[in-house]
């Protein structure tokens, strides 16, 4: 898929935010798109999480997942369970593809960032 300029600078810019995202911390794609002014492009945030395998500076797309904690871009990693292994690397509690204590590790970037 070829990118128009427009959305080649949206994707960086959701990297630019996934890289501010601490170890052991999550947020959603909806928070990302939320921070960056464009709410309701969530599913183009996944877009570039799923794209974001290609740059060459590694992007912690282990840490976006969906707004109820669950891993839905699992599929995108190298293997099932990478995304999983990841985030509990991390220190992040994982059971049945949901974030344990979501709520206790969700990182805001609006709050976070003091937009």
């Amino acid at each position: 898929m070829k990118l128009s300029e427009k959305n080649k600078h949206f994707f960086d810019n959701v990297y630019e935010v996934a890289h501010l995202i601490p170890k052991g911390r999550v947020t959603s794609y909806g928070a990302i798109a939320k921070y960056l002014g464009t709410g309701s492009s969530a599913r183009m945030v996944g877009w570039a999480m799923n794209g974001s395998f290609s740059k060459k500076e590694p992007v912690p797309a282990h840490r976006v997942v969906n707004r109820n904690g669950q891993l839905t871009g699992k599929n995108h990693f190298a293997t099932p369970y990478q995304m999983q292994e990841l985030l509990e690397a991390e220190g992040i509690k994982v059971a049945d593809d949901q974030i344990i204590d979501f709520e206790k590790v969700f990182w805001d970037p609006m709050r976070e960032l003091g937009f």
